[in-house]
């Protein structure tokens, strides 16, 4: 996850309200159960001490969403009687949440809206081909392309007199597939889509997938019901979330490896709160991979004023020359260093049978 847009919660300091809340519920009585649930989340926002003017922002914001139509839900982060953050969610929580902390606690986010592949849905036939643009949060028309018109089908007889005209028929298909594969490379590209996802007869699918350039393959899913099923939404989800448990896959191999030292004596990888701590002060985070649910991820570290202030005890903190400094969960913290350094985070929880990283914490490191 690139976690570029949470820059604007590190140029001010805490203390912060986090708060999760799940829009995926909809009935008549929607608007009343969202208007309560404004209220309790902003009561246990002051339970746990928060000021009465960031409660007073985070309930308004939660009541403008009493009508909203999110599929998912909405985080919100506030200080200070602001508003600074409120990115919709591409998962919806598991419940409603509120923490008031010196850190805004970002680490759901790498569940609850980082994991979003995008994907173009290429609708394929003979002639030519629409593409949709799909995510967690959008739907949308992505362009089309059309090819030669005629002669697209084949005659049933088997006269030789004929063979000229499927020759014809035949030559037509392929000259469409290669239109709706250059078309469909250039939407790729435009989109930065994480996907392919190819819809239509066996035949016309192969034929385009044929014919995509080598480095799109890979992305490629030929899904198995046509765009008039109801399990076609099915296949494209299924093919979303295939590629995000492939990537903490691929991810964790990496990790792994990098664990053993190389020819230098230096590893590329590293575990544990003690040496994740190090890296950041180093800024040599080069990605970082929680697993949410890991022992590690609410352990307590100390923080400073700025992001590479970090340490595992308190008195290490003033050894640095850091006099200010607070109480904060390691996970948060460890976010706070990689946004600032532009390192990239990535949940691990999509492989729940690998216990790696130890602890739920780990990070593959840069050296130079």
């Amino acid at each position: 996850m690139d976690l570029a847009f949470l820059h604007p919660l590190y140029e001010h300091p805490g203390p912060w309200a986090s708060v999760y809340v799940g829009t995926s519920r909809h009935t008549e009585d929607t608007p009343h159960e969202r208007h309560l649930t404004a209220v309790a989340l902003s009561r246990e926002l002051s339970r746990q001490g928060a000021d009465e003017d960031t409660c007073r922002a985070v309930r308004e914001a939660l009541e403008e969403l009493r009508h909203s139509s999110e599929p998912h839900g909405r985080a919100v982060f506030a200080r200070a009687g602001q508003v600074v953050l409120d990115p919709p969610l591409t998962r919806a929580p598991d419940g409603d949440s509120a923490h008031w902390a010196p850190l805004p606690h970002t680490t759901p986010l790498l569940e609850l809206a980082g994991q979003d592949p995008v994907c173009v849905v290429a609708y394929v036939d003979r002639k030519g081909a629409d593409f949709e643009l799909r995510g967690a949060l959008e739907r949308r028309d992505a362009g089309s392309v059309t090819g030669r018109q005629w002669p697209v089908h084949r005659t049933s007889s088997a006269d030789w007199s004929e063979r000229h005209f499927q020759l014809r028929v035949e030559n037509t298909w392929e000259h469409n597939a290669a239109e709706i594969a250059d078309a469909l490379a250039v939407c790729q590209e435009e989109t930065r889509a994480d996907l392919l996802v190819l819809v239509g007869e066996d035949r016309e699918k192969r034929s385009v997938h044929d014919r995509l350039p080598k480095r799109l393959h890979d992305l490629v899913v030929e899904a198995p019901h046509g765009a008039g099923s109801r399990l076609l939404d099915e296949d494209v989800e299924r093919a979303r979330a295939d590629h995000v448990r492939q990537r903490a896959e691929r991810e964790l191999e990496r990790f792994l490896a990098a664990r053993e030292p190389g020819d230098d004596g230096r590893a590329g990888a590293v575990e544990g709160v003690p040496a994740l701590v190090e890296a950041a002060r180093e800024h040599r985070i080069d990605e970082l991979l929680i697993r949410p649910d890991g022992p590690d991820a609410h352990r307590e570290v100390w923080i400073g004023e700025e992001p590479d202030q970090l340490a595992v005890r308190r008195t290490d903190l003033k050894i640095l020359g850091e006099q200010n400094s607070w109480s904060a969960r390691a996970d948060d913290a460890l976010i706070r260093s990689a946004v600032t350094t532009g390192a990239p985070a990535l949940a691990v929880t999509a492989v729940p049978e690998r216990e790696v990283p130890v602890g739920g914490l780990g990070a593959l490191l840069r050296w130079k």
